[in-house]
């Protein structure tokens, strides 16, 4: 195992240290490892809080500023928060608007959140919505999960839901649009590569120089099935069949496309890959509103991408080009 790391136990707490060093416009609490901005709780404001394992670097820790998150929490490599980190994070950001919870599909995620949830409004009587995202059409459940996983689209619903909380939107409302978006987006993976859980030291699984997994999770685990290794024209059609055809995606929808980059893979190749998808979304009629193309939801160093499109109407694209200052996402201002 190659890592630039010191001792694997220690990784995250470092982590978060080297956060709080590089970027003094956040608020890190290296105790309840927290990533907090540094104005919340905002007066007045819906708190946005997610989070989930570390190695999925920039999410969550990343999205955190102004247009999208108000904290976010840091589990273990690979592994939930626990509820007291989720409870301190909804007390830190509670201005008295209520908070909104953005929970990936996973378990563990789901019920350490939910626990979190029940304390706070014990605790404070704080008001708590929970919106779970799960994007991934290439499973209907894992050993993480029951039904599907939460994966690229939660970068999409922490944006726009973190805009409509930044106009000053009720809590219900914020909450509407961000299960809108976890309702109009499909995500699909594939992996060159298994990545290395530096507690674990060793490769999650095992791929040969001429295979690749399709329908891969953001923990390393395997996919719907092995393949040989294709070209990008031919990788991009099993991603994005599977995709168009779950929704379905139509003739002249518009969409938001996110080719995102499990953590390994230059954007050379992202690129390449990305004009392939817009090629298959020409043929189909469907049009690119808006795109991103880059490492946004990762899987530490494994090589391979993802594909989200969320169908997108004029509020989700106002909304997604209103203003975010964030170490991950930055526009507009």
């Amino acid at each position: 195992m190659k890592k630039l790391i010191n001792d694997p136990a220690d990784i995250v707490g470092e982590a978060l240290a080297g956060i709080a060093a590089a970027h003094p416009e956040l608020r890190v609490d290296e105790k309840n490892r927290l990533v907090l901005r540094a104005d919340a709780p905002v007066p007045g404001k819906v708190g946005l809080v997610s989070g989930g394992g570390s190695g999925h670097e920039p999410l969550h820790g990343g999205f955190v500023g102004f247009g999208m998150l108000d904290a976010a929490c840091a589990g273990e490599v690979f592994t939930s928060p626990v509820p007291d980190q989720i409870l301190a994070a909804t007390a830190a950001v509670d201005a008295g608007a209520g908070v909104l919870h953005i929970v990936k599909n996973y378990t563990g995620d789901v019920m350490n959140f939910d626990m979190a949830a029940e304390l706070a409004a014990a605790e404070s009587g704080a008001e708590v919505v929970a919106v779970v995202v799960n994007d991934d059409v290439a499973v209907q459940d894992s050993t993480y999960t029951a039904g599907r996983r939460g994966v690229g689209g939660t970068v999409i619903v922490e944006k726009v839901a973190g805009a409509a909380a930044e106009q000053g939107r009720p809590l219900a409302q914020v909450a509407r649009i961000a299960n809108v978006v976890n309702a109009n987006s499909r995500s699909m993976g594939m992996a060159l590569t298994s990545c290395t859980v530096p507690a674990a030291g060793k490769p999650t699984f095992e791929l040969g120089e001429s295979e690749m997994e399709i329908g891969i999770g953001i923990h390393g685990e395997p996919g719907r099935r092995r393949a040989p290794l294709a070209p990008a024209r031919e990788v991009a059609e099993m991603l994005m069949e599977p995709i168009l055809t779950d929704l379905p995606f139509t003739r002249g929808d518009a969409v938001i496309c996110l080719l995102n980059g499990m953590g390994g893979t230059p954007l050379l190749e992202l690129y390449v890959m990305y004009n392939e998808v817009a090629r298959i979304l020409r043929g189909h009629g469907v049009e690119v509103a808006r795109s991103l193309v880059g490492p946004y939801i990762t899987s530490l160093e494994m090589a391979g991408c993802s594909v989200t499109l969320t169908k997108a109407d004029d509020e989700l694209l106002t909304l997604w080009d209103a203003p975010v200052r964030t170490p991950g996402l930055r526009w507009g201002v």
